[in-house]
């Protein structure tokens, strides 16, 4: 074999070689249940094919002059090559129009269009071997090019203008890595393809169209940032980048978020090591309900769908889900029962934006309504929750928060005690927002450190007034965010800025709620420890409304516990709640706390509470909370 010989072989061995690579990879992923894999798997089998036949011409070449059967080889190996290699510039642009979302929009008249070249050069190809169009042979038996070869370059030629076209025309669609990666490749093929033509002895052709694939399979299918590990579905980010695809291209679809509101309890009777085997087996479910690759694991409790049929499938996969989660799930040999919130919306009827997806899929989700599909005018809270979110911006512009004081006493003589601050929200247009209603929106927004802020300078600035200890308050309880309490440098900033008064910091109780507390005892130990030590002091708030409330007790070492009003309302409507009362507050004395109760609105309440060794009592049989200059013209 000549070097001439030797030479072309060693692009062809090369491109055969790095596509058989990519084909081996993409197989062992599994990544290939989207149209776009597939359309990968197809252009990396054209050029294997085509470097298999360019291997057995080269080789076959030096005796077909003398060999007939040398010659038939060749002749097969040709008619193969031309045959399946006009099919590779049509699936580019079919590749293209996937990667960007534009393939679901292309009617069936449009594909057959985009098709009809590439029908063209495929039939000359096969009729080659009756009229030589595309190519022959010599009386030496040697290969000679004839007029139909150059009307196949100018069809891929076109096909590889289309491709540019579609990725220009939906640029914003497509990711800056996938920009690169089908950039890159372009360049690279083209590159390939303009020297072999120019320079026929260079067989760098199907090098050059085996390297873009390679740049392809390194960037843009692989997708290793955007797959959840435990489930082997797509992450948050992932699902961020389908639906903002979706919606630059144009297309309907229908989105469920489906959030498993009871994951602590179900944690606690698997074991947090096995939740990743419940995760995979949902995820399982889901993957017969719509494609696998619309399948997200958002979060450690949320998953999301998305379906782009029809509204009648979609409602039907909607009543599927709502049926499934009324069923008990069979996990490691235990029964076990998920409590779901499934939201539903189509878009764009529904929601227009991927802002209002994201709004349905992070807002704090309705727990009363698990079990339903949330669907249609049931997701007006969304609404609710992104107005709420724009009065908290505009309450910080524009100065509308107001904190609001409620006196506690005393129980040995009804003497005033101290007050909580409460922090009160009034909006122009949605009026009075509750704090239950808008410090959750201000912790998931990022503001809550904000808010906080202005609850403490407030309170630090009626303290030093004088007003507060000349009518009689041992401190002021001030109400913390766990939120808060997490952030580096929280004990060094609340230093800080309560030192800035030059006030006592026994003055001030920090009030922290024991089913928060919950999510990270550890930091909250370590932080209520360090302030605890500079003298102020802590309160467990709305005792008996969680699931941790030992824990929280002892991991915490609060100084106060604040006995929920469900807690004594439940006492007055009967025997049990009497004894739920009685015990949490014998309980509570003997590990040495002082105890207030919340919801005090009655004679007999006090009556109850002041046999059983009460601390201090809040209520609005003392007072509703009032702004400070009412609470002050109230205390004289």
């Amino acid at each position: 074999m000549s070097w001439a010989y030797a030479f072309h072989i060693v692009f062809y061995v090369c491109a055969l070689l790095i596509c058989g690579t990519c084909l081996f990879y993409t197989i062992f992923r599994r990544r290939v249940a989207r149209l776009q894999n597939k359309l990968y798997l197809l252009m990396l089998s054209i050029v294997i094919l085509n470097s298999v036949c360019d291997i057995i011409s080269v080789i076959a070449e030096p005796s077909s002059m003398t060999s007939d059967p040398a010659f038939l080889v060749i002749q097969i190996a040709h008619y193969l090559y031309f045959s399946v290699h006009s099919l590779l510039a049509p699936t580019l642009l079919f590749y293209v129009c996937c990667v960007n979302g534009m393939f679901p929009q292309l009617s069936l008249r449009r594909r057959i269009v985009y098709l009809l070249p590439c029908l063209v050069t495929v039939c000359l190809a096969l009729l080659n071997p009756l009229n030589h169009w595309v190519y022959g042979y010599d009386a030496n038996r040697l290969f000679r090019r004839n007029w139909a070869e150059m009307l196949i370059y100018v069809a891929a030629a076109v096909y590889l203008v289309g491709s540019v076209i579609y990725l220009l025309w939906f640029w914003n669609a497509v990711t800056r890595r996938s920009r690169i990666a089908l950039t890159g490749a372009f360049v690279i093929v083209i590159t390939g393809v303009l020297v072999q033509f120019f320079f026929i002895d260079i067989k760098s052709e199907l090098l050059g169209e085996a390297m873009g694939l390679l740049f392809l399979l390194l960037i843009v299918e692989n997708e290793d940032d955007r797959l959840d590990v435990d489930t082997n579905t797509y992450n948050r980010k992932g699902f961020l980048l389908d639906i903002r695809n979706f919606i630059l291209t144009k297309r309907s679809f229908h989105v469920f978020i489906i959030n498993v509101v009871n994951t602590d309890i179900v944690r606690r009777l698997t074991g947090a090591s096995n939740m990743s085997t419940l995760a995979r087996l949902v995820a399982s479910y889901f993957r017969t309900l719509v494609p696998s690759y619309q399948v997200y694991h958002t979060s450690y409790s949320t998953f999301a769908l998305l379906y782009s049929g029809g509204k009648k499938e979609a409602d039907a996969i909607a009543a599927n889900l709502e049926q499934r989660f009324r069923e008990s799930w069979a996990c490691l040999d235990i029964s076990i029962m998920l409590n779901a919130v499934i939201l539903y919306a189509s878009v764009p009827e529904e929601l227009k934006t991927s802002d209002e997806i994201l709004l349905m899929l992070d807002s704090p989700f309705p727990k009363s309504s698990a079990g339903e599909v949330l669907h249609g005018a049931s997701l007006n809270y969304l609404i609710r929750r992104a107005d709420v979110e724009k009065a908290l911006h505009t309450g910080i512009a524009e100065h509308r928060f107001e904190v609001y004081y409620q006196p506690i006493y005393r129980m040995s003589d009804l003497s005033l005690h101290g007050a909580e601050a409460l922090l009160r929200l009034k909006d122009p247009e949605l009026g009075y927002i509750p704090p239950d209603e808008f410090i959750p929106v201000a912790e998931q927004i990022g503001i809550i450190d904000e808010i906080g802020d202005f609850v403490l300078h407030e309170v630090c600035q009626f303290l030093q007034s004088g007003i507060p200890q000349e009518k009689g308050m041992d401190c002021i309880h001030v109400n913390l965010s766990v939120i808060q309490c997490i952030q580096a440098g929280f004990t060094e900033h609340v230093l800080s800025l309560v030192d800035s008064y030059h006030l006592s910091h026994s003055l001030i109780n920090f009030e922290i709620t024991e089913t928060l507390a919950a999510s990270d005892y550890q930091t909250l130990a370590n932080v209520v420890s360090a302030l605890q030590s500079q003298g102020f002091r802590f309160s467990m708030d709305d005792y008996g409304t969680g699931f941790s409330n030992m824990q929280s007790i002892f991991e915490l070492s609060f100084d106060v516990i604040k006995i929920d009003k469900s807690i004594l309302w439940g006492a007055e409507a009967g025997s049990i709640g009497k004894a739920i009362l009685e015990n949490s507050a014998r309980m509570i004395k003997q590990i040495g706390k002082e105890i207030v109760v919340e919801g005090v609105e009655t004679d007999a309440q006090i009556e109850l509470l002041r046999a059983l060794g009460v601390d201090y009592l809040q209520g609005y049989y003392f007072s509703k909370p009032i702004p400070r200059d009412a609470l002050i013209k109230f205390l004289s």
